[in-house]
């Protein structure tokens, strides 16, 4: 028995949907409504705004999201860009709609040369399809390699992408005084998404909404569990 995009019923009963309550700043799932301030907003965000203005997931990062990211990212399975881009726009379209571009979390060119694609830029080109929103995809550019973030911890992260993700220069008449939409697989620590929001907003880019696939529940749990099992894929 089907239950989805050739998931067996069992297997797709094991996804979860982020619905709201939602923090409207990270995305992160709420478990009551009562838990955001009035401005929708989770207490950590409350505390510290993330650099983006807005973010939305599809979502939770679990099990079975993994089986659908990992072998995106390791495992050549492009197919499964399709499946995250259409989850994606069922909760994201009025956020992409309202960009005037798409630009998806760069890899650096080492690591794109490897891997022959970079997942988010798929999945960007599929939402545009969706969309009619145009996809840049080297609007973003990574300037130095970095470690695999997903081996270190949240504060680690942050030292370790610093100042590491940049706007390639020609696309800085486009991006200048627009919205635009960063479109990733996995929201995490933030770290990430903050360097391409701050590179952006150095720009002149108007306001940077984030759009992801899957959003980390605990996020240092998650990554713990990220990195046993990326060790499938090694």
């Amino acid at each position: 028995m089907q239950g989805h995009e050739g998931f067996c019923a069992e297997c797709f009963a094991q996804a979860r949907f982020i619905v709201q309550p939602a923090c409207r700043h990270c995305g992160a799932p709420l478990s009551a409504k009562g838990l955001a301030n009035a401005d929708g907003h989770c207490a950590p965000c409350e505390q510290q705004a993330p650099l983006w203005d807005a973010a939305q997931a599809a979502l939770v990062y679990n099990e079975w999201t993994k089986r659908l990211i990992l072998p995106l990212k390791y495992a050549d399975r492009t197919e499964n860009a399709r499946i995250l881009a259409r989850e994606m726009f069922r909760v994201g379209e009025g956020m992409i709609r309202s960009a005037a571009f798409l630009v998806p979390v760069p890899l650096y060119r080492k690591k794109l040369w490897s891997r022959r694609y970079n997942q988010a830029a798929l999945i960007a080109w599929h939402l545009s399809k969706l969309s009619g929103v145009p996809v840049l995809p080297m609007a973003l550019r990574r300037l130095r390699s970095t470690r695999p973030l997903a081996r270190l911890g949240s504060q680690e992260r942050f030292r370790e992408i610093s100042g590491s993700i940049g706007v390639n220069p020609q696309y800085l008449s486009k991006l200048r005084g627009n919205p635009v939409v960063v479109i990733d697989d996995v929201l995490t620590t933030g770290a990430t998404a903050s360097a391409c929001s701050q590179a952006l907003r150095e720009a002149g880019v108007e306001r940077v909404e984030l759009l992801v696939a899957a959003r980390a529940g605990n996020m240092e749990e998650d990554r713990q569990n990220e990195t046993r099992a990326l060790r499938d894929y090694a």
